[in-house]
């Protein structure tokens, strides 16, 4: 029995000789008392001048921190450190990189460390490319929706352009929201975040195709993305004719139709979406560039087409596409240069009063509206620029200068006129102004510099802006806190209703010419003329019938007792000097 402790202490030296890991013993100063031969194999390349007589200064090239953190450490045992990194810096046998250990430091007791030396390339390597799929998957992926990005819908493409044609066509999608802009002013960056989390989640139900839905041949595929702000791709791949492709986007659109909740509040938010063809689909020209950015260029084209024709729908690519998107691309060049060098000018239509005796009223107001000379291409037309200045941003820099300019205008005339000059100016505010961040108080400071009194400014919304969410609806009666007049612009086109009439923040309601114009042929829009006057009227509101450009209209809304009207029946928007002269004609009876 005397022998037992014997016999074990030897088995104990055994295997720690024989064990598959490097084991060192040294005191406190890092001198080895006792070394394996595991340890002394991954420690060797190591020891150049220093030999293995002293762990600490053996390691001292590659973890010179070991022997503070020894005598940091004031317990009377347990963990230093664990799982340290050393590179050794030669090269591994088996793997053929550079060899890493992993080192272990225990105190033992007041006086003695075990170190635990381990060879630890291979799971470098494994944390190595782990790490490397997850950044390469990061720099695939949208952060806040968890979609593919842009950069993996290039390479889907580049592999699908890549590929032999086999008979199966592909196709590009984008699309976005509607009004994400205004959306997001209203709800937040928050609200606009969850918003566009939904609209992923549905994207991806969405292109679950029902089972009576169409089938996309067998190597057909679905990646569906977000490249960025509120803007998703969608590629198809496998399809059989255009008309499949064309089916899935209308589900999309229907998918991203239906009302969200986001806050407590429901909000609606319909898409624009375009379409574009890859170049082994049916009927496509050979001849035309394709390649993974022209696609997306192309789709993101028909999108804004999509846009531009109302929202709400889709719309395929064509040819002739590229032209109009690079003309627009022309005018937001020469637009933005325009605002610079001050080639933009303002006209003003005049409003005139209808007066119980038949005659009329010259001077109750004008409309002050924007145009554009180009030094090149002469006066263009507002229809060619002004939906491009809402698209690329410039509406609200066009409608600031609209106001500061009429409102200086108004001012020099009631100096000139006193009692003939108009007495209202009537100003278009777009909904870029009204989202705009203290533009109340802006318009206050345009007020105070021209002098003009607010009561003479009347501010015109659509019926689109002004029925909007309830933060709109605020800015509205705050423009009203300041005194001026809001008017009610193109009533009859939009989301308004004569029941609703009373819920708006308006003082005139403005008649869309679009019933104007048939008054005098068509029964029907007599009766939403009379009716229209009758309701603004009895909420104590103005009405005036834009649009009037013949005698037996004019007729038609005298007879129903509207109180204003405008069009080229009475004249045309004209500069100011020319105003000034049609101010001081005499007129004949209207």
């Amino acid at each position: 029995m005397q022998h037992e402790p014997v016999d074990a202490y030897e088995t104990l030296v055994q295997f720690l000789y024989r064990a598959p890991i490097g084991l060192a013993q040294t005191t406190l100063d890092g001198t080895v008392e006792m070394l394996n031969p595991m340890a002394s194999s991954l420690l060797m390349p190591l020891a150049t001048d220093a030999g293995l007589d002293n762990l600490f200064d053996l390691l001292a090239p590659v973890a010179p921190q070991l022997p503070a953190m020894v005598e940091a450490f004031i317990e009377p045992s347990g963990m230093i450190c664990e799982g340290l990194r050393l590179p050794v810096g030669v090269q591994h046998a088996a793997s053929g990189s550079l060899q890493v250990l992993s080192l272990n430091l225990t105190k033992l007791d007041p006086e003695r460390l075990m170190a635990t030396v381990a060879d630890a390339t291979f799971e470098v390597q494994r944390e190595q490319e782990m790490l490397s799929r997850r950044l390469r998957n990061a720099a695939r992926t949208d952060s806040l929706t968890r979609m593919p990005n842009r950069e993996a819908v290039r390479e889907e493409l580049q592999r699908l352009l890549a590929r032999p044609q086999d008979g199966h066509g592909f196709a590009v999608l984008t699309l976005n929201c509607d009004r994400f802009r205004q959306l997001n002013d209203s709800l937040g960056q928050a609200g606009g975040d969850q918003l566009l989390m939904h609209m992923a989640d549905r994207l991806r139900g969405a292109l679950r195709p029902p089972a009576s839905g169409f089938e996309p041949a067998a190597r057909s595929g679905q990646l569906a993305a977000r490249i960025g702000g509120d803007e998703f791709v969608v590629v198809l791949d496998g399809l059989r004719a255009r008309a499949d492709a064309e089916r899935v986007a209308l589900r999309l659109l229907d998918a991203l139709a239906h009302p969200y909740v986001i806050g407590g509040h429901e909000i609606v938010c319909s898409a624009s979406l375009g379409l574009a063809w890859g170049p082994d689909a049916v009927a496509l020209d050979v001849h035309d560039e394709h390649d993974a950015d022209s696609l997306l260029r192309d789709a993101g084209i028909a999108m804004v087409e999509a846009k531009r024709a109302g929202g709400n729908r889709h719309a395929v690519f064509e040819a002739s596409m590229r032209e109009r998107a690079a003309r627009r691309a022309d005018i937001e060049a020469d637009l933005r240069q325009a605002l610079a060098e001050e080639q933009l000018f303002v006209v003003y239509q005049p409003v005139v009063r209808l007066l119980p005796d038949g005659g009329v009223d010259r001077a109750a107001g004008v409309e002050a509206l924007v145009r554009w000379r180009h030094p090149q291409r002469g006066v263009v037309p507002p229809i060619e620029f002004i939906q491009v200045a809402e698209e690329c941003g410039l509406i609200g820099a066009l409608g600031d200068f609209v106001l500061a300019r009429a409102c200086r205008d108004f001012m020099d005339w009631q100096a000139r006129l006193h009692e003939a000059a108009p007495r209202l100016m009537a100003v278009n505010l777009s909904r870029a102004q009204l989202g705009q961040p203290g533009w109340i108080d802006s318009v206050a400071a345009v007020l105070r510099t021209s002098g003009m009194p607010p009561a003479s400014l009347q501010l015109e919304v659509t019926e689109s802006l002004a029925a909007q969410d309830q933060d709109t609806q605020v800015r509205l009666h705050e423009l009203k806190a300041l005194g001026v007049k809001l008017a009610l612009d193109d009533f009859g086109t939009g989301y308004s209703s004569l029941s609703s009439l009373h819920l708006l923040p308006v003082d005139t309601v403005k008649i869309d010419r679009s019933f104007v114009c048939q008054a005098d042929t068509s029964f029907h829009h007599r009766v939403l003329i009379e009716a229209t006057v009758k309701v603004a009227q009895s909420l104590g509101m103005t009405t005036v019938a834009e649009g009037i450009e013949t005698r037996s209209q004019l007729d038609v809304v005298r007879n129903q007792r509207c109180d204003k009207v405008q069009g080229y029946y009475f004249s045309r928007p004209l500069p100011a000097p020319e105003l000034l002269d049609w101010l001081a004609q005499e007129i004949e009876t209207a």
